[in-house]
């Protein structure tokens, strides 16, 4: 029997159809009507000779090898727009389109000071942004989502390459009246029953708790929070202490609040922002420049204490 290869578009529009779940969601995501995508996947269906959706009134169901037959058009559909960018980032580098992921606790901190900058440095750039979790990035950039991600390494991402861009100190934020004495905090002078932190899918609770070297205050944190703003909120009112980003305390996320903040004393009260992308991209070359623009961005920043204030002795 003679199996007709599919073209493209069908494949996305299985793609899409997997991720949404719903035949009217996945048209509008493909800015398609229902009746074109419904009719291009049983097309594919026929040209294939498999069946690969089961239809009922309420509930999208993919076969097995459907499954499968997604999985597989996910690397074909970035292959295919891998070659267009090839050749598109050979004549003009960041120009036109690119997705960029960039984490909770980055972007509000980081954003309003790149993005105009970034705009009169590469004007013809079309900075797509989706803020997720480490977690949900890192997958969104390997089933091609998303061409780059803004990350806080160390960070199991998968197959990537990556440009470091700075390094963010972790700082603690207590309750006023509530610091220790001394210029840094040591630890073991955290109290595991006052401990907030995020939910998990945030690397910067991972970094914390490596930072801590204390297991122990995964279990016996107090409150989880869905982000920093709102764990600041529970620390002002007494509810407990926490972790900060150096980056965010630059940013004035303590303004307004009687919080005392002092840098984390450790050899690894440290998180590394980077750039990070699919090995296998073409566009390594802009990756690159676009790194190196963070880092000119950055470095005309005012930036959090110097790690010699951040290992200070008590």
């Amino acid at each position: 029997m003679s199996v007709h290869p599919p073209t493209v578009r069908q494949l996305q529009y299985l793609v899409a159809l997997r991720q949404e779940g719903h035949f009217g969601r996945a048209a509008d995501a493909c800015y398609v009507t229902q009746s074109t995508l419904s009719a291009s996947i049983r097309e594919l269906e026929a040209l294939l000779g498999v069946a690969l959706v089961e239809r009922t009134r309420r509930v999208v169901r993919f076969t097995p090898l459907g499954e499968r037959i997604a999985d597989k058009a996910v690397r074909v559909i970035r292959e295919a727009e891998d070659l267009a960018e090839m050749a598109r980032a050979e004549g003009k580098p960041l120009h036109g389109a690119l997705r960029m992921g960039i984490i909770p606790t980055i972007a509000p901190f980081l954003l309003p000071a790149m993005l105009p900058r970034l705009r009169a440095e590469w004007p013809h750039l079309k900075l797509y942004l989706r803020e997720e979790t480490s977690q949900a990035a890192c997958e969104a950039l390997h089933r091609g989502r998303l061409d780059c991600v803004l990350l806080a390494l160390p960070y199991a991402c998968g197959e990537v390459d990556a440009a470091p861009l700075f390094d963010d100190p972790l700082w603690v934020a207590f309750p006023h009246g509530e610091a220790p004495p001394g210029r840094a905090i040591d630890a073991v002078a955290i109290d595991e029953s006052r401990m907030l932190m995020l939910e998990d899918g945030h690397c910067l609770k991972d970094h914390a708790l490596a930072a801590c070297n204390r297991p122990e205050l995964r279990a016996s944190a107090a409150m989880m929070g869905t982000s920093l703003h709102t764990l600041v909120q529970m620390v002002d009112n007494g509810l407990g202490v926490t972790f900060l980003p150096a980056m965010a305390i630059e940013a004035g996320i303590l303004a307004g609040t009687r919080i005392d903040a002092k840098p984390l004393r450790s050899k690894q009260a440290v998180r590394s922002v980077a750039l990070v992308w699919r090995r296998s991209s073409p566009r390594e070359s802009e990756f690159q420049l676009l790194a190196a623009a963070i880092r000119r961005i950055v470095a005309g920043l005012s930036r959090a204490p110097a790690a010699s204030d951040r290992a200070a002795p008590a």
